[in-house]
């Protein structure tokens, strides 16, 4: 994390006391101070396109592209711009999992063993999986999406089909994601999987696929060369295509998968012998000076990174997407602390 990085931030936060005992507008200013150093935070974090969007009681009130989402060719990153969202994937599917346990068709206690009977440590809780425990009880957190992979599998006999086909139906098309792509390999998936969608479908993720961002790795000169990703599989954890308006349109969708209860319960700490964990069912939650927040990030090491932040007592979210890691990779956000992140603690100071 560069010197330079942190004194972005202070400059950040000296600008909101000095100007808001001023004339302007209170409700505007906080927008105005996140745009005026939301870009110069993005190019030292090295990121060549970064697409953002605030909600606010459910609407969308501030959006923004910065950077490119093809430096090559110039093409600028945009609201509507597509990303691998990464580990954001896991809200995804603890939402439709949540929704199953309401239809009393999961029971979340019931062990991953009843669907994968191979997997590793098969007594494992669902439930135990949503939180990220860790596989030595004594341990009681470990962050480790290669376990919550395995949701996918409990979702996909819940509503009887392929997990990307799920997704697609239940999140997606009900939701108007419209920029959304349950995977990168869609295209030339097998046909056992690709018989799930009709063609019209096919054909517009095709399209979607020509306008994803393209993953840069940064180096620490602030040098963006193309990578790949590190695979394209989908899963339970990873591996989902959607835009900053998409995903604002899932949060506002959450109300409609699942009952105020069950929210309430995913946006709950976890316990370990009495002593609450970083991570709720699918989701981080914290304290901030008196306020939970509810967040996730996302990873994909020299491609592609971001964040979603809601305060749900202020109805307020942030949705950041970037195309590469620097949303991420200088942060340890694995661990549970949603500040550590200068993105995050910017926008917290200037809007709480």
């Amino acid at each position: 994390m560069s010197s330079r990085l942190r004194l972005s931030v202070l400059a950040v936060v000296s600008a909101a006391v000095l100007i808001s005992g001023g004339g302007l507008r209170a409700q505007a200013l906080p927008f105005l101070l996140f745009e005026r150093y939301l870009d110069p935070l993005r190019i030292q974090a090295g990121i060549p396109g970064l697409s953002a969007l605030i909600l606010q009681d459910d609407q969308v009130v501030w959006e923004r592209g910065l950077g490119y989402r093809d430096l090559e060719a110039s093409h600028a990153a945009a609201p509507d711009t597509p990303y691998a969202i990464a580990d954001l994937t896991q809200t995804i599917t603890a939402t439709l999992l949540l929704h199953c346990s309401e239809r009393g068709v999961v029971e979340l206690n019931a062990p991953i063993g009843d669907w994968l009977p191979n997997a590793e440590s098969p007594e494992t809780t669902l439930r135990q999986l949503l939180t990220h425990a860790a596989p030595t009880s004594a341990l009681g957190y470990r962050y480790t999406p290669s376990r919550f992979a395995l949701l996918a599998r409990p979702v996909e006999t819940c509503f009887d089909g392929p997990f990307r086909h799920v997704v697609a139906q239940n999140v997606f098309d009900l939701l108007a994601m419209r920029d959304a792509v349950p995977g990168y390999d869609i295209a030339t998936a097998p046909d056992a999987l690709r018989q799930h969608f009709d063609e019209a479908s096919l054909a517009r993720y095709g399209a979607l696929l020509e306008r994803v961002a393209t993953p840069y790795k940064v180096d620490n000169r602030g040098r963006a060369t193309r990578s790949g990703l590190p695979s394209v599989a989908v899963d339970g954890a990873h591996g989902l295509i959607a835009s900053a308006r998409d995903l604002a349109r899932f949060d506002q969708g959450l109300p409609i998968h699942l009952r105020p209860e069950s929210l309430a319960l995913a946006w709950t700490n976890a316990t370990h012998n009495g002593v609450p964990t970083p991570f709720g069912l699918g989701w981080f939650v914290q304290d901030y000076y008196g306020e939970k927040l509810v967040w996730h990030f996302g990873n994909f090491p020299d491609a592609f990174s971001s964040l979603i932040l809601k305060v749900p007592n202020r109805r307020l979210t942030l949705i950041l997407l970037a195309n590469s890691d620097g949303l991420s990779a200088p942060f340890s956000l694995n661990e549970g602390d949603v500040t550590s992140s200068l993105f995050a603690r910017t926008f917290l100071r200037l809007f709480l």
